[in-house]
Parts: C-alpha cells; structure tokens; sequence
C-alpha cells in the first residue's frame, strides 16, 4: 500500500461502493463470450477487498446483479445467477478467515432460491467477523429499496403507528434494507461510464465519484489504492461552503 496512503488512514473513506462495470465488454474484446468476463471479474472482486482491509475501509458494496439486469439474455441470467451462487460457496470460508462479514441487500422476488440460500449461509457464517462488512447487492434497485422503504411506511401510517406529519429522512433511513449502514463515502464505476445506473441512490447523497475508465477485470487493489489517494485529495462540505476570495 502506498506510504501516502497509510500516513492518512484516518481519512481514508468509512463506505466504499463500486458498480462492477465493463466485465461483457472486456470479454467480447478479447474475442470471449461475455460470460468470460464474468469469471474474470472474480479475481478482482477478491483482490479489491483485499485492498479494502490493507486500506482500512470499514464497508465495501458491490453491484453484483441489479433489478434491471433481468433484461439481459435468459443465458446470460443463468450464467449470472448460477455463478453468483458457486463464488459464494466456494469464497466463503475465506471471507471468513479474513475477518470480512458479509450481507446482502436486494429484493428475495425472482431471485434464486439457490442463491439466496448462499447468501443467508454466508451471512450466518460470517457473522461474528469484526473486519470489513462486503455488501453483496444482488437483485438490487436504488428505487425500488425506495419503494419498499416507502410501503413500509405507508403501512405504518394505515395502522396507525405512524403519523404522517412526523416523517423525516431518519424515518426513511430506518426502512432501508441495511439502515444501520453509513452513507457512502466514496462510489467507484470501472468501465468508463459516469452514470449511478439505479444504485444505493439514497445513501449516495453525498457520496465523492470516481470513474475509473478501465473495465472491471482490470480493477483491484493497486488501483484501488489509488483511487483512494484521489480521494483523500477531495473537498468534502456536504452543502457548506467557506468565503475564500483571492486578492490579486
């Protein structure tokens, strides 16, 4: 890890999320099916949380498979969720033996049974870790986390529980699927593409972006490092500013 690095640590981001991008077009570059670069994007996964605990970032979240990736190729569907369950089992124990905790954030309709059973699993396994919590988004929508939040509180409000006078964003926050979770610091997309693509919009709020232009197999902890160094350059005042005129 860069010496720069390490001398900063207290700044380093508490909340980390990266949108895994560009793992198809990798693929399809080097004359590979796009399920290639799938496979591929394991290696980085593992070597950016390895980055992440060497860091000392405390959450990592990672788009692993969102609401609207149902719309790709019924193959590729297959691919993903048949994949996404084996990495699970197969990393599992080795999240474990790195401290990590694992969760899971996404709506259960449509997913996999299989996988889902993977994901409580590891939960359950991992639970008493202390180290870096990995947040694996998997059928996850930024709006429709919104939506549920909202049902929830709408319900509350026709049973009487809530008044609707009284709701203020804690009130969302806490119908979040993972409300006890910071807010992101900092939010990385690989590939090139500057766009939030529907994830963690509201704990996004405030959130410093990078763009990273290389595709997701060519990501891991050197270039995390980095990313984490522009960081540290950043101005973070969440809506305040400082009169700062230069005198010429």
């Amino acid at each position: 890890m860069p010496p720069s690095l390490r001398s900063h640590a207290q700044l380093v981001p508490e909340h980390v999320a990266i949108i895994m991008d560009g793992n198809g077009r990798w693929a399809n570059q080097q004359g590979l099916p796009r399920t290639a670069g799938h496979t591929a994007g394991e290696a980085s996964l593992m070597d950016t949380i390895a980055g992440a605990i060497e860091a000392g970032v405390k959450v990592l979240s990672v788009y692993a498979f969102s609401t609207e990736n149902w719309r790709r190729s019924p193959t590729e569907v297959r691919f993903l969720m048949g994949y996404s369950r084996e990495v699970l089992r197969r990393r599992c124990d080795e999240l474990k033996a790195w401290n990590v905790r694992v969760r899971w954030s996404g709506r259960r309709p449509k997913l996999w049974k299989s996988v889902i059973s993977e994901l409580e699993r590891a939960e359950r396994l991992t639970a008493n870790n202390t180290g870096l919590t990995l947040v694996m988004n998997l059928n996850y929508g930024g709006r429709a986390e919104l939506a549920d939040a909202a049902a929830k509180i709408a319900q509350e409000v026709a049973d009487g529980k809530l008044n609707p006078q009284r709701i203020t964003p804690q009130t969302i926050q806490k119908h979040l699927y993972l409300p006890d979770l910071p807010d992101v610091d900092l939010l990385i997309r690989t590939s090139g593409e500057q766009r939030f693509s529907n994830y963690l919009l509201w704990q996004c709020a405030y959130a410093e972006m990078v763009f990273w232009p290389n595709p997701w197999p060519e990501f891991g902890r050197e270039p995390l490092w980095q990313v984490l160094l522009e960081y540290l350059q950043r101005d973070r005042r969440f809506g305040g500013a400082i009169d700062q005129v230069t005198k010429s």
